[in-house]
């Protein structure tokens, strides 16, 4: 019998993927702990999807800040005329990106990682969902030969910002936003389909990467294109968020869901252009707010003892062995 059984998930969101990586790195120096001891599963899209990854990988959460620090103005670089740009091409170099991944994973397979993960991206060749996951079950044949980079890659591949990531066995992968931007959903799914956890024993923390307070126009009303265009995009990533998170509340209780996500003004952070100081503040804030929260909530449980992750690709090799 699983007794308990919990999932970090962590939004998508651009480089305010910054805030997820902070509230992490001021938990853990906190409550003088490791966060990643106490999830058996991580699941992330987009930058929630190269935090797990690094998570899953042994980074420190402050490594990670390290990271988007140092790395974000490569990434998202400022460019004259980048707006124009990105009215018919997609708006940053992915080589950029990569580099930055490749440095940061090296040579790692995802069947080297040390956690289970669960890793959206969409094929859009296929118009069908794409989820990277580690050899956590019998079924799980092929991933695990995938470097981590080119999952991390896949997953934030976001649409008009980057192209689609096209270098694994030439499947066109965006970004796991398109539809699940909020990967909680995703993790619920994971746990019971593939590893027969009861959904009473689920319980999960959850990172957005901060939610803007927006006034929708009147004319979105009987609005055509010309006046959901600016509107559309933010509407749905929200809209699927929110879904998700309600969902996972009405399956497992609100008392086993925490959700970090606060509210910010309109415009004050954006997927490709932040206030370091600003977004690195906020994150400060919220992580000494839900601090307690998740002391009683998520502590009092080691992944290692009560539900051990071993690569299933590893029990073959030794039983082959012996």
């Amino acid at each position: 019998m699983i007794e308990r059984f919990q999932i970090l998930s962590l939004d998508g969101g651009g480089i305010k993927g910054l805030f997820s990586a902070a509230v992490l790195a001021y938990l853990e120096e906190d409550l003088n702990i490791r966060i990643a001891d106490h999830f058996d599963l991580i699941t992330g899209t987009s930058t929630g999807g190269i935090i797990a990854l690094a998570l899953a990988s042994g980074m420190s959460p402050k490594e990670i800040v390290h990271f988007y620090v140092v790395r974000g103005p490569h990434i998202f670089p400022s460019q004259r005329f980048a707006d124009l740009r990105h009215l018919m091409k997609h708006k940053f170099c992915p080589s950029n990106l990569k580099k930055s991944l490749r440095d940061c994973f090296g040579d790692q397979l995802l069947g080297d990682l040390h956690k289970m993960v669960v890793i959206p991206s969409y094929n859009i060749g296929d118009d069908d969902v794409y989820l990277f996951k580690t050899p956590h079950h019998e079924r799980l044949r092929r991933d695990y030969k995938v470097p981590v980079w080119k999952a991390a890659m896949a997953t934030s591949a976001a649409p008009t910002y980057f192209s689609s990531f096209t270098d694994l066995d030439r499947i066109r992968l965006v970004d796991g936003g398109v539809w699940a931007n909020n990967p909680s959903m995703v993790g619920v799914a994971e746990a019971v389909s593939m590893l027969d956890v009861p959904l009473n024993s689920i319980r999960i923390l959850s990172l957005g990467t901060t939610d803007e307070l927006k006034s929708r126009p009147k004319c979105l009303d009987n609005g055509g294109m010309w006046h959901w265009r600016k509107e559309a995009v933010n509407v749905i990533l929200r809209g699927q968020s929110i879904g998700a998170n309600t969902q996972v509340q009405h399956l497992l209780g609100k008392d086993k869901v925490l959700r970090v996500d606060p509210k910010v003004p309109d415009g004050i952070f954006k997927l490709d252009k932040i206030s370091e100081d600003e977004l690195l503040a906020k994150a400060a804030h919220e992580s000494r707010q839900v601090s307690p929260q998740v002391n009683d909530l998520f502590l009092g449980h080691f992944a290692e003892k009560m539900f051990p992750y071993i690569p299933f690709h590893k029990v073959e090799e030794r039983n082959h062995d012996i």
